[in-house]
């Protein structure tokens, strides 16, 4: 039987992961498998965790008030150390490209067991690449490290496969898998569908929410906030990243305050990202505007409920232009660069930076043209069909029979 820990820290990782936990801990007979949570976000963490019904057997808790990278760094550099010495695992898997798995792979390749066996690296979501360290920062830097770290690459795509291979990496160490971003969806809509009692409470959560944050806004948005999240033609937006704040921010609230105020029928409802870098210039620029709907942040269950309700997504996040598609809704992508060129090439998203001019224009389109809404919104999810976690597991247990 081979160790396994599963380590991630934040929400967007404990979402993807959830189903790689799942799938392991289904193998027992196979893989002793353990979790560890770095908790680089805690408590939005601690809501997948309850939604997925998975209990960490190692919580790091590493999140201070006013943490940086070098904290973040080195206190998973240091507390990762002492669980590899304690579980010592066989084989680490990691996510993506936050800090936690940057980290933890470094923290794997210096780890020798007790036994002189190495600990072996899997990286899921692979070969993700803008070839431009700088951006997104610092998570290009973050999976390229990784990349190079790793002994064992979970690509979500053919062209992230091609790029690993351009990198050099050995054929026989990667496999296509899709992403488990949609494993993840499907399992939680699934179990919202499937429960009229889990429905009725997310609603009533996200009601009592527009209503807390409209009477904060202005008491003109408080009398707007009765709308029906479930009858109304609502843009969902996210906005986070580090590289957009301060011009950036300024840009895109100018922006959804034009179009909020050019389609007073069109309501716009922005979960605000609870960094002071978001906080300031989005309240300031939209509190006033009656059908713009800034709210607190959303739990996940919360936010595909309103990704699944939505007309189309303005986001500046990784994941969504992964899992909106799955839902058949257009995305408009904040960001210069993307390393997610295979949504580019089937027509799932579109670019518009932080550019008043382009994120307008293309909000317009899809608000008023239905033939380029529906280019966007049938075109094929090229992201998998939700099976990525079986794959990974069963690429692993081949490798461990062998």
């Amino acid at each position: 039987m081979k160790k396994v820990l599963i380590v991630f820290g934040t929400r967007p990782e404990a979402i993807k992961m959830a189903p790689v936990v799942k799938a392991f801990q289904n193998e027992s007979s196979t893989f002793d498998t353990k979790v560890c949570v770095t908790a680089q976000h805690r408590e939005m963490l601690d809501q997948v965790l309850e939604l997925f019904e998975i209990k960490p057997d190692f919580d790091l808790d590493i999140m201070k008030s006013g943490q940086d990278l070098y904290d973040i760094t080195s206190r998973i550099l240091l507390n990762i150390r002492d669980v590899l010495i304690e579980f010592e695992p066989d084989i680490v898997l990691v996510h993506g490209d936050t800090t936690t798995t940057m980290a933890t792979s470094l923290a794997s390749f210096y780890h020798i067991n007790s036994s002189g066996s190495r600990v072996l690296v899997g990286h899921v979501e692979a070969g993700l690449r803008t070839h431009n360290i700088y951006s997104p920062w610092p998570e290009e830097a973050n999976r390229q490290i990784t990349g190079i770290l790793a002994n064992y690459h979970f690509a979500p795509t053919d062209i992230s496969k091609n790029n690993l291979l351009q990198e050099g990496k050995d054929k026989n160490s990667i496999i296509v898998t899709g992403n488990t971003v949609i494993d993840a969806l499907y399992l939680a809509l699934n179990k919202i569908k499937n429960s009229k009692e889990l429905e009725d409470r997310i609603v009533k959560r996200l009601k009592t929410k527009l209503q807390k944050n409209a009477f904060k806004q202005s008491e003109n948005a408080y009398q707007n906030s009765q709308f029906s999240i479930i009858n109304s033609k609502f843009i969902l937006v996210t906005g986070h990243r580090r590289e957009n704040f301060g011009e950036g921010f300024l840009n895109i609230c100018e922006a959804l305050k034009e179009i909020a105020l050019e389609n007073s029928d069109i309501d716009i409802i922005y979960p605000v990202h609870l960094n002071p870098n978001v906080q300031k210039p989005v309240y300031e620029l939209l509190s006033e505007v009656k059908n713009i709907h800034l709210i607190e942040p959303l739990q996940y269950e919360e936010f595909i409920y309103l990704m699944d309700k939505s007309y189309f997504i303005i986001t500046d996040s990784g994941g969504v232009q992964e899992e909106a598609p799955s839902l058949g809704k257009p995305v408009l992508v904040m960001r210069d660069t993307t390393e997610r060129p295979e949504a580019l090439k089937a027509g799932t998203v579109k670019l518009v930076g932080t550019d008043i001019n382009k994120i307008v224009k293309y909000s317009q389109l899809l608000l008023n043209n239905k033939e380029e809404y529906e280019l966007m919104s049938k075109a094929h999810n090229p992201y998998g069909d939700g099976k990525a976690a079986q794959k990974i597991k069963d690429f692993l247990k081949l490798k461990v029979e062998n």
